[in-house]
C-alpha cells in the first residue's frame, strides 16, 4: 500500500491507494468523484510513500529503540492516464497486487472507467531509506549495572497470507486459483 498526500482547501489530506511500478513511474488509482483524486489529476504537487515494516529494534533506551523498515518516497505532479495506457495501468497495479489475477478477471466497464482516476507519478524526484539490525546502544548503557541487564535486539516481523476465504457467491466446487494458493512475498 501506498500513501499519497493532497491538500484541498488548505487541509492536507493522506489517503492509502494501491500501486505498482511502470519503468520510471509510479502507477496508482481512485475514484473520479473524489476531490483529492480531481486536484490531483488537475496537477497539484503530490507526495507518495510506500514503507514495509520488517521489525521492531528495542534497545536499553526509549531514544534508541527504533523500527527496521524500507521505505520510498516519490515527489512530483502526477499525469492522468487515459486510454490504453489508462487500460495497461490498471492491468499493471491488478497484477503487482497478485500476479495473473488480470487474465481470470473481467476487464473494467466503460462506466467502471470513468469512474476511475488513474494517474502516473515519474520516478524523476524519489528518495529510498531503510533501517536494518538491531539497537545502537549508548555505551554507558551497555556498562550500566541496571541497564546492562535490560534485554536489547530486533524483533522482525514477518508477514504472512492466512487461507483464502470463498465469498457467499462461490460454489464448493469453485477452485482457488494457484496464483492465489501459491502467491508469497
Amino acid at each position: 500500500m501506498a500513501h499519497v498526500a493532497v491538500i484541498t482547501d488548505g487541509q492536507p489530506f493522506v489517503i492509502p491507494v494501491a500501486y505498482a511500478r511502470r519503468g520510471n513511474e509510479v502507477l496508482f488509482h481512485g475514484s473520479s468523484a473524489s476531490r483529492l483524486f480531481t486536484s490531483l489529476a488537475d496537477g497539484q504537487p503530490t507526495c507518495l510513500t510506500v514503507t514495509l515494516l520488517d521489525g521492531l529494534v528495542l534497545a536499553r533506551s526509549a531514544f534508541e529503540s527504533s523500527m527496521n523498515y524500507r521505505s520510498a518516497m516519490v515527489i512530483g505532479i502526477a499525469r492522468r492516464l487515459e486510454g490504453d495506457d489508462e487500460l495497461d495501468a490498471l492491468r499493471v497495479i491488478t497484477e503487482h497486487l497478485i500476479p495473473g489475477r488480470w487474465q481470470d478477471i473481467r476487464q473494467p466497464a466503460a462506466k467502471e472507467r470513468a469512474a476511475t482516476i488513474t494517474l502516473a507519478l515519474s520516478l524523476d524526484e524519489c528518495s529510498v531509506k531503510m533501517r536494518t539490525g538491531g539497537p545502537d546502544d549508548v555505551p554507558s548503557d551497555l556498562t550500566d549495572p541496571v541497564y546492562s541487564q535490560v534485554w536489547g535486539g530486533h524483533v522482525p516481523l514477518v508477514e504472512s497470507f492466512g487461507p483464502p476465504v470463498p465469498d457467499e457467491h462461490c460454489d464448493a466446487d469453485t477452485p482457488v486459483p494457484s496464483y492465489v494458493l501459491n502467491w508469497r512475498r
